[in-house]
């Protein structure tokens, strides 16, 4: 249907009459998940944007207007943006115009931090990615000293996150990603999101317990443990480009660079896929 848009094909620019295919189909993904489910829809901002502040937020609103077209409304919609200083400044700006916005690839408490107080709308971390990082490496100085506390270190930075974003009132909604088993569930219980994988969800549904047991799992995020818990003078400041990048460790520098290769690459094969079947027969 996107290859057959009567606005994207009389552009003469190859690469402008692609991109416009691409941002389409997205849409019109988009507007389909919309129909099947009661929340919100997440739209990937192209990965190629992650450090252009300014490029990020003409795509959202290019997506917006495509989004107007089908009518979906804003409210319906969340657009979801890598976690750079850029990507962090742009989500800030487009949350005060009212779009609301899906900061990814959050490894570090100042990226969870810097989120939160540029007002996204949901601000995702990635478990398991975290606990994979800490296995092989070593040198990251927020991943060790949540070792030495005996803590798994994808576990305790939701944690963490959770109880700033609740403590001082920021509007962020927490998401857990990558969550590998049953334990990361019962230990996250209370978080504002959780994306669990199949395996995870029927590993539960299989679990043979009594009800007495089944129903006594405790919380452990809450608003209200998030008013107990202290945070240093360094963790409480203002972020910003040059505090947010001294504060970012290796672990966090060298999987947000892998999560920006792997989405380039992703967008790349969805062009290379429409390219080689453009133009469709009835055009």
């Amino acid at each position: 249907m996107a290859l057959a848009d009567s606005t994207c094909s009389p552009l003469d620019n190859p690469e402008l009459r692609l991109s416009c295919f691409v941002n389409k189909a997205l849409v019109n993904v988009g507007g389909d998940l919309a129909k099947l489910v009661p929340g919100r829809v997440s739209t990937e901002v192209d990965a190629r944007l992650a450090y252009d502040t300014h490029g990020i937020i003409r795509r959202v609103h290019d997506l917006l207007r495509l989004y107007d077209e089908i009518a979906v409304p804003p409210e319906r919609l969340l657009f979801k943006i890598p976690s750079t200083w850029q990507g962090i400044e742009a989500s800030r700006l487009l949350e005060s115009e009212g779009i609301q916005t899906h900061l990814t690839f959050v490894y570090s408490f100042a990226q969870a931090a810097a989120a939160a107080q540029a007002g996204a709308s949901v601000i995702q971390i990635f478990v398991g990615r975290i606990r994979d990082w800490a296995r092989s490496h070593s040198g990251d100085p927020e991943i060790e000293a949540a070792i030495q506390r005996g803590e798994d270190p994808g576990l305790a930075l939701v944690t963490k996150a959770y109880n700033y974003i609740h403590k001082y009132g920021h509007k962020s909604k927490l998401m857990a990603a990558a969550v590998r088993n049953k334990q990361d569930i019962f230990s996250l219980l209370g978080v504002d999101y959780i994306i669990a994988p199949l395996k995870v969800l029927q590993s539960l549904k299989e679990s043979i317990t009594s009800p007495d047991e089944k129903y006594s799992y405790d919380r452990r995020l809450s608003p209200q443990s998030a008013a107990r818990y202290d945070f240093t003078a360094e963790e409480l400041t203002k972020w910003d480009q040059l505090s947010l990048a001294s504060a970012m460790g290796p672990a966090s520098v060298e999987l947000l660079a892998a999560g920006l290769d792997g989405y380039v690459n992703q967008a790349k094969r969805v062009e290379e896929l429409l390219d080689k079947i453009w133009p469709p027969p009835n055009v």
